[in-house]
């Protein structure tokens, strides 16, 4: 009698998959993912607004991370639904205006996901971070690695702060639990042809402002590839952190002129004090808390993710922004929706 086949690990599981943030972009782009791979017949998407209508095989369910008790009534859903691997991407990409809406969503929502994994015995989650967490400084190195160069972008941005303390519940999570596996994807910027946010906001203005003096190296991630690494890990147990980077870096003087804006260099002095009150007059994309990153540098290394996940970008740094500003053209001559 033949033995039964042995399951391998880099099979994916029968349970359900289970995604939060499924109205914004990365959960909804993981959902579509899900819904196109016959391997995943038990998709469960979790938002307090409904997904895209188009899904087939996906069951949603309403719930505020915001809201009181978010974490009893998420244990419930993850416990009915068998939940296997939760993939946790209610983050907003950008920094919202109102810092306790930011820090009740991003660190407290993230505290109620773990509470409710721990509570519904889930196996795997995934968190969706960014490598802006290492935060922007003179002192960096070259290439910032997971393991080496711990996240310090909490002495520059609330925001940042936010996002590391979630990723500081993971890994609290990791260590209580050993049987569990937890990964974290730290992505670079992400551009293509459909990503919104306050990167791309940026390099849509007609005078692109930028810091006399300073030139800071950029890497950037590709939409598609970003959703690749996402379903390696669903597919691939694989604990730890990992930087998702394109190959590749560019000067951001580059980046402008590749994107046919002007370069409007600015001194130093004031710089910030000007951004902030843009950005309270809804003029500027992001807070003055994010101005070091128009100054210093902030690269990271992508080997890790490359040999422990087999990750390998199929757009380098400098293809996804071809990709992203052939998009924009297009726009432009109405080919294809603003």
């Amino acid at each position: 009698m033949a033995e039964p086949k042995k399951k391998s690990r880099s099979e994916p599981n029968p349970g359900a998959i289970v995604v939060t943030g499924t109205s914004g972009f990365k959960g909804s782009r993981i959902i579509k993912a899900l819904e196109a791979d016959n391997r995943y017949p038990s998709i469960v998407a979790i938002d307090a607004r409904k997904p895209p209508p188009d899904t087939r095989k996906t069951r949603f369910y309403k719930l505020d991370l915001t809201e009181t008790l978010a974490d009893v009534k998420l244990a419930e859903i993850l416990k009915n639904e068998r939940c296997d691997t939760l993939v946790h991407c209610a983050f907003p990409i950008t920094p919202p205006k109102n810092p306790s809406f930011a820090h009740e969503l991003i660190s407290i929502g993230t505290l109620y996901v773990i509470t409710a994994c721990a509570e519904a015995r889930v196996r795997k989650v995934i968190l969706a971070s960014t490598t802006d967490v290492y935060g922007a400084f003179p002192t960096n190195p070259n290439f910032l690695q997971e393991d080496v160069h711990p996240p310090k972008g909490d002495r520059q941005s609330a925001f940042l702060a936010d996002k590391i303390d979630a990723e500081k519940q993971g890994l609290k999570f990791a260590a209580k639990y050993p049987d569990r596996v937890v990964t974290i994807l730290r992505a670079c910027t992400i551009l293509g042809p459909t990503i919104q946010s306050y990167k791309t906001n940026y390099l849509r203005r007609p005078f692109v402002t930028t810091i006399m003096g300073f030139d800071p190296l950029v890497q950037f991630i590709h939409e598609d590839d970003l959703i690749r690494s996402f379903m390696r890990t669903i597919e691939k147990d694989c604990p730890g952190i990992y930087n998702i980077v394109g190959d590749g870096v560019l000067p951001l003087s580059r980046v402008i002129k590749i994107c046919g804006k002007m370069n409007l260099r600015l001194p130093q002095m004031g710089f910030k004090t000007m951004v902030q009150l843009m950005w309270m007059a809804d003029i500027s994309p992001a807070p003055a808390s994010h101005v070091n990153f128009l100054r210093y540098l902030c690269i990271a290394d992508g080997a890790k993710a490359k040999k422990d996940l087999g990750f390998v970008p199929q757009f380098s740094t400098k293809e996804a922004l071809l990709s992203f500003v052939g998009a924009e053209r297009l726009r432009e001559v109405r080919l294809i929706e603003a």
